[in-house]
């Protein structure tokens, strides 16, 4: 869950790797660091616990020369945050200097040998062992430093992206990965090395998805070249990103969470566009129509996810199980990858994740491949990992999403489930004609509605500031707006550290009931539909021992309102999208709870964006 960055061409390094790392602090927070190759040929390394602000005090008055470098910024794996722990890491000699993203598994048999064989560790991480490995090689072979690396990683088990620079070649940068993303710009004369593409975007548009168990060398002179482990030269593709600039910075707004929840209308609108037409009541999703009789055959669906996509996901198994009458069993892609499960060739899995590179989803999607089903993935990164390698898969188009708290992905994973849904049940025609029509016009109309629900922020901003003092909260929904209760209680404690968590309201007698009082507030979703009444009786069980509610109500709804102490309304509309509607005040009050309290909103502690290690 790190970032990484690299830089070699004919620009000052440094201020385009201190940039880069900026770009990639969602990614991890915990330290900072550069290595850089000076005009003297100096190997300069400097690195310190704690943001890139910290960094770039620690540099002033440093030597930052240099038009070769690389830069980590770091989320803690095997160590604790501290400066000797901070990426870059030197070699023993200090003549190499590398940074990765991952985790090597089989780091303590390397470092025994090291140690064995006279090496000496300053920190406490595996990734010093690694650039400690990579000399070994170098030396014991006596070998350039690209069949350093190639040898090295043959002996490695793990996960990781890197980059390598070496004092005595400051003309080439090294570059490896393995189920971890790694990305090179192609530039004039100048190439960029990160984890994603959002270092990048700013000086080129043309880039270089690297594969697993490839190996990258980028030199001013020689250009780009790409190697597997075996040193046999691959062929790299260039492809073109669409990503601008302005979608990387916040636009005027305090935090990326805030400009993120206030883009959802028109990130709905992309994410519908080209896909739903309203006037001919279709919805055209390529990647089911192309593979129709996959899914018209399918006995079984398994959606694999993790975090925030896990709750996408639990609504996506309502709709399909609804509309379509197609099981669907919904599974922790951190667990199904560890517990043999049961995968037939006619069951479909559909691997959701935002970044397309969370490590248990794509681990989930390779052992699903391995038995023979059909992989559908649904992410938004477009070249992700996942995104290579599913069968098929839709992308959701909401845009680079930086705040480390989900939100704008959430609202277009859920509409791609339900777009997909309304594809496969009109395939097997599992709905009315004039339900499917319905439903369109319904979907069409959320990005107007998500509009008008924004515009309760300043109530929302206000009824924040009275729950400032909780320490748990208990958030509940039924049905369609269960998921979105677990997801509402995800974003409280992700970002304010307030204890959350959140129920199905019946399942509320079965324990948590106990935990009621008066201090405890409990966040209701109780919008009209198929179990309004089952609800209400929830809410007046609370409310008879003396819990604070606060209901996410349909527009003039009386009923709810008359019982719980604070109501938010919000525009209605067909009960299977109600949490995408729902979900814009559940985000907004998290954020304000978040803000009220002082607490940094798009870098929480202990978090990072993309979960790229186990």
């Amino acid at each position: 869950m790190c970032g990484i960055v690299g830089y070699i061409g004919h620009q000052d390094a440094y201020p385009i790797l201190i940039k880069g790392l900026r770009r990639l602090e969602y990614r991890g927070y915990d330290s900072a660091g550069v290595a850089l190759i000076s005009a003297e040929n100096q190997l300069n390394v400097y690195k310190s616990k704690g943001k890139v602000d910290d960094l770039e005090r620690l540099t002033q008055n440093k030597d930052i020369s240099g038009t070769a470098g690389i830069a980590h910024t770091r989320w803690a794996t095997h160590g604790e945050p501290n400066d000797a722990n901070a990426h870059p890491h030197y070699s023993q000699s200090e003549k190499l200097a590398l940074i990765h993203n991952g985790i090597i598994e089989n780091y303590l048999v390397l470092k025994q040998q090291l140690i064995q064989s006279g090496y000496e560790f300053r920190s406490s991480t595996d990734t010093e062992v690694l650039v400690h490995w990579i000399e070994y090689i170098k030396e014991s072979n006596d070998v350039d430093l690209q069949h350093a690396v190639q040898i090295a990683l043959r002996e490695v088990v793990g996960a990781f992206a890197i980059g390598v620079i070496e004092k005595n070649n400051p003309d080439t940068i090294i570059a490896a990965r393995r189920s971890s993303p790694l990305v090179v710009g192609v530039g004039e004369g100048e190439y960029f090395l990160a984890s994603d593409a959002s270092p990048i975007v700013e000086y080129t548009d043309q880039v270089v998805y690297v594969n697993d168990d490839e190996v990258v060398v980028i030199s001013k002179e020689a250009g780009l070249k790409v190697f597997n482990l075996n040193d046999i030269a691959q062929t790299p593709e260039i492809k073109k990103i669409e990503m601008s600039l302005s979608q990387l910075e916040k636009g005027g707004f305090p935090h990326f969470m805030i400009k993120e929840i206030y883009e959802q209308p028109q990130t709905l609108q992309d994410c519908l566009r080209g896909r739903i037409n309203v006037e001919a009541d279709n919805v055209v999703l390529s990647g089911v129509i192309d593979n129709q009789e996959k899914f018209l055959n399918a006995k079984r669906i398994i959606i694999v996810a993790c975090g925030t996509s896990w709750h996408a996901a639990l609504i996506g198994e309502h709709l399909i199980e609804d509309l379509c009458r197609i099981p669907v069993e919904v599974e922790y892609a951190s667990e199904f990858r560890y517990r043999n499960p049961v995968i037939n060739k006619d069951d479909i899995v559909i691997a959701i994740s935002q970044s397309g590179e969370t490590a248990d989803t794509l681990a989930a999607v390779e052992l699903a491949k391995s038995q023979g089903a059909f992989i559908y993935g649904i992410c938004n990164v477009v070249g992700s990992s996942i995104a290579r390698a599913t069968h098929s898969g839709s992308y959701i188009h909401v845009g680079p999403e930086i705040g480390v708290a989900s939100t704008k992905a959430f609202t277009g994973q859920v509409t791609v489930l339900s777009m997909l849904t309304l594809t496969i049940a009109r395939q097997k025609g599992t709905i009315e004609p004039d339900a499917y029509k319905k439903l369109i016009g319904e979907l069409a109309a959320i990005p107007d509605k998500m509009a008008d629900v924004l515009k309760l922020d300043p109530f929302i901003k206000d009824l924040s500031k009275i729950f400032t003092y909780a320490h748990n909260f208990i958030y509940l929904g039924r049905g369609y707006n269960y998921p979105a209760a677990l997801e509402g209680a995800l974003k409280l404690k992700e970002i304010s550290y307030i204890h959350a968590e959140g129920y199905p309201a019946a399942e509320m007698k079965h324990g948590p009931i106990a935990l009621i009082d008066e201090q405890m507030p409990v966040v209701v979703i109780a919008t009209t539909d198929s179990v309004y009444e089952k609800t209400i009786s929830n809410i007046q069980e609370i409310k008879a021992r003396k819990g604070r509610v606060v209901a996410i109500v349909s527009e003039g709804d009386e009923m709810v309102c008359e019982i719980a102490d604070y109501c938010i309304e919000v525009p209605r509309t067909a009960e299977c999208f109600a949490p995408i509607v729902s979900a814009i005040p559940l985000q907004l009050l998290a954020y304000y709870i978040a803000v009220t309290k002082g607490t940094n909103v798009d870098q929480p502690r202990n978090l990072a964006k993309s979960v790229t290690v186990e």
